[in-house]
């Protein structure tokens, strides 16, 4: 027997939040977010998290489990999302995984690669490329090796940047191709893949009002909060939104010149997500976002449908 399982992906401010609670409400449903970033405690405004009030009217899973100076790899989401998705269908409620991490997505999914050794010379080597010819040459760098993950990976994500290099470097093949090898894929449910694809100018809209909205609502006191606590070297600050905020608090950019990088910045991210995600087979496409009427019911046909299909949808 398959439980059903939902997951929701799009680009960033694509509405994803506000279809799955929808979903979640008419469904009897629990959220799983799948975001890198959404996982650590105190980083609220840049993140775009739930409300507190959205996450009391509908339980949420992966959010909040990570404090920002701690590790959380798509291994250690994956483990704790499945944990999650466990928890929820022997509740008899409906698990929808909503997102845009597309590399997390996969490691919940999919399941991982036996990773090869870490070389110690080697990172120690990246890192110091990083820190002399900067991130986007290292970005390059993995764009040569493996384009697909370089796609998937922020240009400032150094540490994913360089962790990618040195796996395709150690097994002399794309750390893409190595997800093909021995993972241990989800069993136990039937997915209805979702995905939502609004207008580009109406995303990009969308992507400009939000990044303009969080500094408005105090992203650079936040990361000044967060650069007290964890330290200006702590990874997640390096994400889009706080980097920015980081250079504004550093005296390299002016408030109105953050927004604007920000803003550019998550243009190109969700350029980004919508190429990892159409290399995606069984996705069915919502042509829209996810706060309009018509994609909502688009979406609650699909799901009503999916629930009572007596077999496999994907």
């Amino acid at each position: 027997m398959t439980n059903p399982l939902i997951v929701l992906v799009g680009p960033t401010a694509s509405g994803k939040t506000s279809l799955a609670l929808r979903l979640a409400e008419e469904f009897n449903g629990e959220i799983v977010s799948c975001d890198s970033v959404a996982v650590y405690r105190g980083m609220e405004i840049g993140t775009a998290k739930p409300s507190q009030e959205e996450r009391s009217l509908i339980q949420h899973h992966m959010i909040d489990v990570a404090w920002p100076d701690e590790a959380c790899t798509a291994g250690d989401y994956s483990r704790q999302a499945r944990e999650a998705l466990s928890g929820i269908t022997e509740r008899g409620h409906l698990p929808i995984v909503a997102g845009g991490t597309g590399l997390y997505l996969r490691a919940l999914i999919d399941g991982l690669f036996p990773s090869p050794p870490t070389n110690p010379d080697w990172r120690e080597h990246l890192r110091h490329r990083a820190e002399t010819h900067g991130a986007a040459y290292l970005h390059r760098i993995l764009t040569r090796l493996d384009a697909t993950a370089a796609a998937a990976i922020h240009t400032n994500d150094v540490p994913k940047v360089i962790r990618a290099i040195e796996v395709s470097l150690a097994a002399k093949q794309p750390l893409t191709q190595q997800w093909q090898k021995g993972r241990d894929e989800l069993t136990g449910y039937r997915i209805l893949r979702l995905g939502l694809d609004p207008p580009r100018p109406l995303l990009y809209e969308r992507i400009n009002q939000r990044a303009a909205a969080m500094f408005d609502r105090g992203l650079i006191e936040e990361t000044e909060r967060l650069i007290e606590r964890y330290g200006r070297d702590c990874r997640p600050l390096t994400s889009l939104g706080y980097a920015e905020a980081a250079a504004v608090l550093r005296g390299e950019l002016t408030r109105e010149q953050a927004v604007v990088q920000a803003q550019q910045g998550h243009r190109n991210y969700a350029k980004r997500q919508a190429t990892w995600f159409r290399r995606e087979a069984g996705i069915h496409w919502l042509k829209g976002v996810g706060g309009d009427p018509g994609i909502t019911e688009q979406a609650r046909q699909l799901v009503a449908q999916h629930l009572n299909a007596n077999n496999p949808s994907s």
